[in-house]
């Protein structure tokens, strides 16, 4: 993974900062402090940025704009 992978995972979990468990807050934190010290993560490091990442990662439900985009009088 990358530098900007890890820039990416870090910044959208910044968001859930206050929902992680004590454990989780405390590897967020560490993450953190070698992101600042431009460190690339171990396969280890990245694997579990990457599980808390996708713990909290919720894709936005597309399906509700549909409606939007609807021409008037289809009724399909």
């Amino acid at each position: 993974m990358s530098y900007r992978d890890q820039q990416k995972y870090l910044d959208y979990l910044k968001r859930f900062e206050n929902k992680f468990t004590p454990k989780e807050r405390e590897e967020y934190k560490m993450f953190l402090k070698r992101q600042k010290d431009d460190e690339d993560f171990d396969s280890l490091s990245m694997k579990r940025l990457k599980e808390l990442y996708d713990k909290y990662y919720k894709p936005a439900d597309r399906s509700k704009f549909d409606a939007l985009f609807k021409k008037p009088g289809d009724n399909s």
